[in-house]
């Protein structure tokens, strides 16, 4: 019999401390997090949507004008949540694996969900708590067709386990849930690394699935523009 998790994530982290040089000027004197979207900073769009599945303690790291971020979120009273900080240096940040790494003291020894503070995407991630990871596995990446700034992907999928070798491939959505020993028993550790590596190095064992509905990695002003049009049509 398989043995899985029997509790749906309750912690999450979302990732905040990149500079976001490719946003300015509109990141010089604001974190992208904090940029507006449809009359709301990003990374509110996601605090949203993670309370509304369950989430109840919510780590962000901080990074390039991060007490902005801390300013504006306070301890999430707002979202009913608990929000916590994990702050890193403002110049160096720690990349996308370091600072999961350098944040978890406060993120526990049970599975974790992780949301890139820059993605927006209209998936139901109640899905995920309904299909609990099994015992061994170590994580799962929603992953979603190429957009036009990244034709070449990341992964490819095969038999729902994330591959390096299988056709076609498709872009990481900067979502997903991970155990916490597949970064710390990582044999590669050390202050500044990103999750590309560890995925890689997890491949063949990491669940993986494509979604193909409503997504935006905001990189650029002209996607932030797009993104803001869209859902201002909507609320």
């Amino acid at each position: 019999m398989t043995h899985r998790t029997k509790t749906p994530p309750t912690t999450a982290m979302v990732l905040a401390a990149g500079f976001g040089r490719r946003m300015r000027p509109l990141t010089d004197q604001t974190p992208k997090p904090l940029l507006p979207v449809a009359g709301k900073p990003l990374i509110e769009h996601a605090l949203e949507r993670l309370q509304g599945i369950g989430v109840r303690r919510v780590v962000i790291n901080l990074g390039y004008l991060g007490q902005k971020i801390r300013d504006s979120l306070g301890r999430g009273e707002r979202w009913g949540l608990d929000i916590l900080y994990s702050v890193e240096h403002e110049e160096q940040p720690l990349g996308t694996a370091g600072g999961i790494l350098k944040a978890m003291p406060l993120l526990g020894d049970a599975p974790f969900l992780v949301v890139n503070g820059d993605v927006w995407c209209d998936f139901d991630l109640s899905q995920w708590a309904a299909r609990p990871l099994p015992k061994h596995c170590p994580g799962r990446l929603l992953m979603v067709p190429n957009p036009p700034h990244n034709p070449e992907g990341d992964f490819g999928i095969e038999q729902g386990l994330l591959s390096g070798c299988s056709r076609p491939r498709y872009t990481f959505a900067g979502i997903s849930w991970l155990r916490p020993e597949m970064l710390t028993g990582y044999a590669k550790l050390r202050d500044c690394f990103g999750l590309g590596e560890v995925f890689t190095f997890n491949e063949d064992s990491l669940q993986a699935e494509l979604y193909t509905g409503d997504w935006c990695d905001v990189g650029t002003p002209e996607r932030l523009e797009r993104l803001h049009r869209r859902l201002a049509a909507e609320y």
